[in-house]
């Protein structure tokens, strides 16, 4: 704890990661899920498709004096808006998946945030809903797992708590660092880049019979998105993906 504030950081215009609630369902949890961000100095957070209202009497309460992140939080229908300025992208859950990800604590995975915001990269963490947590198909959409290390026996989480725990790494690894933004030429690519080119790749395959069995396609789809969103790829080599895509094709017509 500070006891100087003079010694605090500017927090408010430090480069940090996103924070995006996916369909939080109660109105308390995203208050106190605000308050755990503020205690953490981290003021961007997104929600996606909440069951009530954020900005309800109810959250406001529970968030503590952290009105001003739920006020001036970010609102989006799908997933995918909310992330399509983003560089890079960590799924927070505790439920072993059937895909091949990286898996880091809270704290492994700083140097990677801190690797994005140098770069002049923009990234976020996914913090599913309180019941059932992030789909396979939403983690697979993600660069890496985040994982919080518990007893076997008891693993469950508040939302609030995991906004906390990772929240504090964040705080410790970054902020109180003064993670300096270089814009350099290789801006790792944004989620919507990454949807563009995926899209881009679906369609060639589909028009090449790829796709056989119909019923495959989704689980074909899933590990092609985790084979290109675990390699952290620029803005450049999505372009030159597209590239390779379309002289593939004109090869093809030919």
């Amino acid at each position: 704890m500070f006891q100087n504030k003079d010694l605090m950081p500017d927090l408010k215009g430090a480069a940090a990661p996103v924070f995006i609630l996916v369909r939080p369902q109660m109105a308390e949890n995203m208050g106190m899920a605000a308050r755990a961000m503020m205690n953490c100095g981290l003021y961007q957070m997104r929600i996606v498709a909440p069951r009530d209202n954020p900005k309800c009497e109810k959250a406001l309460r529970a968030s503590s004096g952290a009105d001003e992140i739920l006020l001036n939080a970010r609102g989006f229908d799908s997933l995918e808006e909310a992330c399509s300025d983003l560089t890079c992208l960590f799924a927070t859950t505790a439920r072993i998946r059937d895909m091949v990800k990286p898996v880091y604590t809270a704290e492994s995975a700083v140097p990677r945030l801190a690797e994005q915001l140098e770069k002049g990269g923009r990234p976020g963490i996914l913090f599913g809903p309180e019941r059932t947590g992030l789909e396979n198909d939403e983690v697979a959409f993600t660069d890496g797992i985040i994982e919080i290390p518990l007893n076997p026996e008891h693993t469950s989480l508040n939302l609030s708590q995991a906004v906390l725990l990772v929240g504090y790494e964040c705080f410790k690894g970054l902020l109180l660092k003064r993670i300096s933004v270089a814009h350099e030429t290789d801006v790792p690519a944004t989620k919507s880049e990454m949807d563009m080119f995926l899209t881009h790749l679906e369609t060639l395959l589909q028009e090449r019979d790829y796709f056989k069995i119909a019923d495959k396609k989704p689980r074909m789809l899933r590990n092609l998105t985790n084979i290109f969103t675990r390699n952290a790829l620029t803005a450049q080599e999505i372009r030159t993906l597209h590239g390779v895509l379309n002289a593939l094709t004109r090869s093809i017509k030919k």
